[in-house]
């Protein structure tokens, strides 16, 4: 008999909170069903309301906070609830580290059947506020007002900001002067249900070496242009043009309107340049330990060959250049590309190459055509391997694989894929890149079971970082 869930939508109930989801939303159970009840944290018991009906779950929402958990603290941002993009920023910080190990652990175990895998501690920040480098705020109008801000999650429904806690704040000042330039200047701001007017978005980046790059995002031509470049002094300031009716962010089209076509970022003795379009972590702090930890485990000699997957413009590649003989990049984006190969040579290296193609094409290609990497790393997006990559890693004879997921999902479930193909876990990093999100970076390194391996433990140089309260 099929179970029927006995709970109406607008009900109320009573909810012991036991657990957390990878969404960050708590979760409770009632008479055999679950429910998720965002802002809710493990141990708190609350009264709430019945938002949604599934058939075998409920969303509600909670109405009292009968007993609340010692974990709980006061958000730093007023939008917290409305925005969404924070989902853990009411829990204190040294419990969102131990929660981000937990979704970790549980996705390899559930999803990727590694039962009883070691995560280490979710390697934290000093200070989790401010770190993010780059921003991009969708603007609407509100009160005849242009205001920039984020989406409500699931939604086009626009919460405006002021600041971000989280971003640094030369990037909503900017941000602020953009809307600011608009108001006086009566530029029109888009409305996607209408398909009229002008101002879309705006896309801010600061690096380390002090610089700042705005692209101000348009349908059709640019308004006001002088004034707008009179009022940004920055250092990069680009237009691009997005006619389309897409929730992409970014046209094809890029002006540069003032300044350098490029900005400079610096990663360690590393300086990279980067483009409007280009991926780079945002944030500086944990990339550092992230990269150390992702070359640590990969362990590269000088007289070996390394293949960097999911390159981007190159970041990883060129740190593991300088303790390995040759590196062989592989991205899709052709400005990443060209944004690599001149890293590369910026930076005096010469041991790198960069071929530009989706990764399930040319690294089967290289494997057919004989390319045998001692040690492969990949850094997909979210939705994380194709299959075919996942088969030339098999195929290529690899000892080792350093995978850098932003999804603890799709890194279980890819590597259970390898686990089919004889390649065992051996060790499980989460990086905190994300603080107040539910968000969480990792770092898994997978060794091939039948090859002649030893382990050799993980000891950083600079271990500081590992030490968590």
């Amino acid at each position: 008999m099929k179970q029927v869930n006995p709970f109406q939508k607008n009900q109320e109930l009573t909810l012991e909170i036991t657990g957390v989801t990878s969404e960050g939303q708590g979760v409770g159970r009632s008479e055999g069903v679950a429910f998720f009840v965002p802002f809710a944290l493990p141990g708190e018991t609350v009264k709430a309301h019945i938002i949604k009906v599934e058939k075998k779950y409920c969303i509600a929402k909670i109405t009292d906070l009968l007993k609340p958990s010692p974990h709980r603290v006061t958000p730093l941002c007023e939008a917290y609830e409305k925005c969404g993009g924070c989902a853990l920023m009411h829990m204190d910080y040294a419990e969102q580290l131990k929660t981000k190990t937990q979704i970790v652990k549980d996705c390899l175990e559930r999803l990727g059947g590694f039962g009883g895998v070691e995560v280490q501690p979710t390697i934290g920040m000093d200070d989790p506020r401010r770190y993010r480098n780059k921003g991009s705020f969708p603007i609407g109008m509100i009160d005849r007002t242009a205001v920039f801000g984020f989406y409500a999650e699931r939604s086009h429904r626009l919460i405006p900001l002021f600041d971000c806690p989280i971003e640094d704040a030369r990037i909503t000042a900017l941000a602020r002067t953009v809307t600011e330039w608009a108001n006086r200047n009566h530029v029109r701001v888009y409305d996607e249900t209408t398909g009229k007017g002008y101002l879309r978005a705006c896309v801010i980046r600061v690096t380390a070496t002090g610089e700042r790059m705005v692209a101000v995002v348009t349908k059709g031509e640019l308004p006001a242009k002088d004034s707008l470049i009179k009022m940004l002094d920055v250092e990069s300031l680009y237009h691009n043009r997005n006619d389309r009716n897409t929730n992409v962010l970014f046209g094809d089209r890029f002006t540069l309107l003032k300044g350098k076509p490029q900005v400079t970022e610096q990663q360690g003795d590393l300086r990279f340049a980067v483009s409007p379009q280009s991926f780079l972590q945002v944030n500086p702090e944990q990339t550092r330990k992230l990269y150390d930890t992702a070359i640590r485990l990969l362990d590269p000699k000088l007289d070996q060959t390394i293949a960097d997957v999911y390159c981007g413009i190159g970041t990883i590649s060129l740190a593991i250049a300088k303790h390995a003989g040759k590196v062989i990049g592989i991205e899709c984006v052709p400005e990443a590309i060209e944004d690599a190969k001149k890293n590369a040579e910026s930076n005096g290296i010469s041991n790198a190459e960069f071929l530009c193609g989706l990764a399930e094409d040319v690294l089967p290609e290289l494997v057919r055509k004989g390319m045998r990497p001692d040690a492969i790393v990949i850094d997909p997006p979210r939705k994380g391997c194709e299959e075919q990559v996942l088969s030339a890693i098999a195929e290529s004879g690899v000892d080792r694989v350093v995978y850098v997921s932003c999804n603890p999902a799709t890194l279980a479930r890819d590597a259970k894929i390898l686990s089919t193909s004889g390649f065992w876990i051996e060790h499980v990093q989460p990086v905190d890149m994300f603080p107040h999100t539910q968000h969480v970076e990792t770092v898994c390194c997978l060794y091939h079971q039948k090859k002649d391996f030893i382990s050799v433990p993980y000891e950083p140089k600079d271990a500081s970082y590992l030490k968590q309260s």
